[in-house]
């Protein structure tokens, strides 16, 4: 049995319900390379999101970060992500193992356009590269390169319902679970959420490159 009742099934029926085609700007923005604008946001970018699939259809975004223009930009075509050290799920990279098709989207703090960028990547080892991802004169083992099909400029309209840049809109935390006690919750741990909570803390201290 479907999980919802009254789906979509078809792009007829979607088109009907959201009232027709995009306009010929939201068309004509999707470029098929990272031209000067595109460059210059990615570089400012301290934070993405990259989402990938398996073969199966299976979906994982997975958060980026690090200083503005941590991702390498080679040409108007390639870009290089760099693999900080993470929890070893390596989701995403298993997924690009079965499917390479990835979609990105870059964030710059107090904009609230984003950048989305769409394309082919691999799992890339080449040490010349990944060198020039070095912090802290530590060089990431792995990368994911990106071979750029399509770029284009999102519109603000979620940011500006969301508030997200605007401190004085952000929710109430209280009653809200600390990280460190959701994870003990999920993960049937043994000690204490407080003994967890300093694991997490000192990882974060010494374990980000």
């Amino acid at each position: 049995m479907p999980a919802f009742d009254k789906t979509v099934t078809t792009e007829d029926e979607l088109r009907a319900l959201i009232g027709g085609a995009p306009s010929k700007g939201a068309v004509a923005k999707d470029i098929a390379s990272l031209d000067v604008h595109c460059r210059e946001f990615i570089a400012r970018a301290p934070f993405l999101l990259l989402a990938t699939s398996n073969a199966r259809g299976q979906c994982d975004v997975s958060p980026k970060g690090d200083a503005p223009g941590f991702v390498l930009v080679l040409d108007e075509h390639r870009l290089l992500i760099p693999d900080r050290p993470g929890n070893k799920r390596v989701d995403g990279m298993r997924n690009l193992l079965d499917n390479p098709h990835v979609g990105l989207i870059f964030l710059v703090p107090g904009v609230e356009e984003t950048l989305r960028v769409n394309g082919r990547a691999w799992i890339v080892r080449d040490d010349e590269l990944l060198a020039r991802c070095a912090v802290r004169d530590k060089v990431p083992p792995l990368g994911i390169g990106v071979e750029v099909e399509e770029a284009f400029i999102h519109c603000a309209k979620a940011f500006k319902r969301s508030g997200l840049w605007e401190p004085e809109r952000w929710p109430d935390l209280a009653g809200l679970a600390s990280p460190a006690q959701m994870l003990f919750d999920h993960t049937r741990a043994t000690g204490t959420v407080e003994q967890l909570d300093r694991w997490l803390q000192d990882g974060y201290r010494t374990r980000l490159y």
